[in-house]
Formats: structure tokens, C-alpha cells, sequence
């Protein structure tokens, strides 16, 4: 903390800590967020069909995250739509996108140095919807520590952790894309944060939340923004993960349990369901009586 001090990052942090989100900051996270529905296959021509259902996709883009909050701290998940000021700063933002003459509002903001502006800007969103998903849920139970851990984690990526139910309301059904089985950097993320923010607000990780806020800020920024710079779809906890997780968890494939399950299953079908080549029925082997017989027999035939 006395090197913080002497660099004059507390100060610095604590000013950045008290940057008001909007209009600005929010209006980049409407902004990266619908651009992304309009990424998903059919969502174009939704909105010519049934821009309700498109409007609808849209607000649960930007604040899917407050609506799952509030379901899990037992609040209406209707009451952050009586922000007037942010809904209809992300309907207009919709509107842009989808419905703009000659698409140049999609095109100017889908450029890419423009989209890393605006990209770097939603994560400053994220990581202070993750601190203040923290507070609220300490604010109701003081040593619910998952509690306070699971509301960080969807204030920072529930729009991610509902894409199932927005895929329904757009007519597609895809369980095998469920966020929770195929997690994605900033859902990983979010969910380290989550821990990191409830470790310092129940006082176990000596720092300030300020400075928490600034340093998680710098990490998210500089990872969002290189990963969509190249393009790239990994995750910078990859390499960690794959020391740490065969290490507490196993390996996904062989082991004991896999071994066992071979020599039972394999026993009495192989891969295409039938008998095995291991325990197939061979057929006998014939002697040689039985081959002489059946050698007179063809001689026999032939002289006939």
C-alpha cells in the first residue's frame, strides 16, 4: 500500500473509481452489446419480421444482468426498466444499429479502432456492475458469501448466462451453446472478479476497493481489447486451467473409471453395436475328417 502511495495510484484510483458511468460509458456497453445481437445468425431479418421481439432481444443484451440480479436477491427483475434515461438511450441505440439508412451508424461503429473504444469502455462497465453487485448483495446477507459471489457473477455476465432464454424469444434453441458449460473470457472473468470483489468486501483481501476496481479494470481492458483486436476466442485463464484442473479435477479422458467402463462395455458390443472382435463367437474349427469328406464329396459331384 506505501508503494501505492508513492506512485499516486490510490489517488488516481479512487478518482477513477468515481468516473460516472453515464451517459458515455454506458452508452459504449449499449453500443458493443447490440452490435453483438446483430452478430447472431437471423437476427436481421427478426428485426424486419417482428421488431418487438428484436426490441426485446435488445434490452435483455443490455441489462440482462440487473434482471437476474434481482431474481436472485428476490426484487422485481422489472424495476431497472423504470430507468427511463438508460432504456431509451438503448432503444435508440437498437434503433441505430438495426434500422439506420445505408447501415452507416452499424458500419461506423463496427469499425474496428472505433469498436475497441467502445469495447475497452464496456469492460470499465462490467467490472463496476461486479463491485456493485457485491455491495447490494453484502447489504442484504453480511456472510452469504456465495450469495454475494453468484450476484457479482451475472451482474458482470448474466447477458451471457441467459442467451438461452434470449435464443427462445428470437425462435432458436441451442442447449449445447449453454454459457455455463462453454464459458467464454469475460464469463470467467466476471466470476474471478466476483470472488476477488467478495473477498475484499468481507475484509480477507487487504486492499481497497478503489484500487480492486482499478487493477481489475486494467486486466479486463487490455485482455477484451487484444482478444478482439485478433479475433480470438481463447481465454488468457487457459494455461492456468491447464496445469490447475487436472490436478484437482482429473483429466477429461481415461483414468481408472474409463479403463473399467471398457473392459465391462466393450465385452459385449463394439463401436458400431455389434458383438465385439474381443469375445465374438468364432466359428469351429473343422477337423480333417470332416475336410476329406466334404473334398470326396465335390469329386464326387464333379464325376456326376
Amino acid at each position: 500500500m506505501e508503494l501505492l502511495s508513492a506512485l499516486s495510484l490510490g489517488e488516481l484510483a479512487l478518482s477513477f473509481s468515481r468516473v460516472p458511468l453515464f451517459p458515455v460509458f454506458d452508452l459504449s456497453y449499449f453500443i458493443v452489446s447490440i452490435l453483438y445481437l446483430k452478430y447472431e445468425p437471423g437476427a436481421v431479418e427478426l428485426s424486419r419480421r417482428s421488431p418487438v421481439a428484436s426490441w426485446i432481444c435488445a434490452m435483455l443484451y443490455c441489462f440482462g444482468s440487473y434482471i437476474l440480479a434481482d431474481l436472485l436477491l428476490g426484487e422485481a427483475p422489472i424495476d431497472y426498466f423504470s430507468n427511463n434515461s438508460s432504456v431509451l438511450l438503448a432503444s435508440a441505440v437498437w434503433y441505430m444499429i438495426f434500422f439506420c439508412p445505408m447501415n452507416l451508424f452499424y458500419k461506423c461503429v463496427s469499425f474496428l479502432p472505433v469498436k475497441l473504444i467502445f469495447v475497452a469502455m464496456k469492460e470499465v462497465v462490467r467490472v463496476r456492475k461486479i463491485a456493485v453487485g457485491i455491495h447490494h448483495a453484502h447489504h442484504h446477507y453480511h456472510h452469504g458469501w456465495f450469495i454475494m459471489i453468484a450476484t457479482g457473477w451475472v451482474k458482470g455476465s448474466g447477458v451471457a448466462l441467459m442467451s438461452n432464454f434470449e435464443q427462445l424469444l428470437r425462435g432458436v434453441w441451442k442447449p449445447e451453446t449453454n454459457e455455463i458449460l462453454h464459458m467464454s473470457f469475460p464469463t470467467k472473468a466476471s466470476l474471478y472478479g466476483a470472488i476477488l470483489f467478495t473477498l475484499q468486501q468481507t475484509r480477507w483481501l487487504p486492499i481497497s476497493k478503489a484500487n480492486l476496481i482499478f487493477f481489475c479494470t486494467l486486466f479486463m481492458v487490455s485482455c477484451k481489447v487484444f482478444l478482439t483486436a485478433t479475433h480470438s476466442h481463447a481465454s488468457p485463464f487457459d494455461t492456468i486451467e491447464g496445469f490447475i484442473c487436472p490436478v484437482l479435477f482429473g483429466s477429461a479422458s481415461g483414468g481408472h473409471g474409463d479403463h473399467h467402463h471398457d473392459d465391462h462395455g466393450s465385452s459385449h458390443h463394439d463401436g458400431h453395436g455389434g458383438p465385439s472382435s474381443l469375445h465374438a463367437p468364432q466359428h469351429p474349427v473343422k477337423s480333417k475328417e470332416e475336410l476329406n469328406e466334404g473334398s470326396r464329396k465335390r469329386k464326387a459331384k464333379k464325376a456326376e
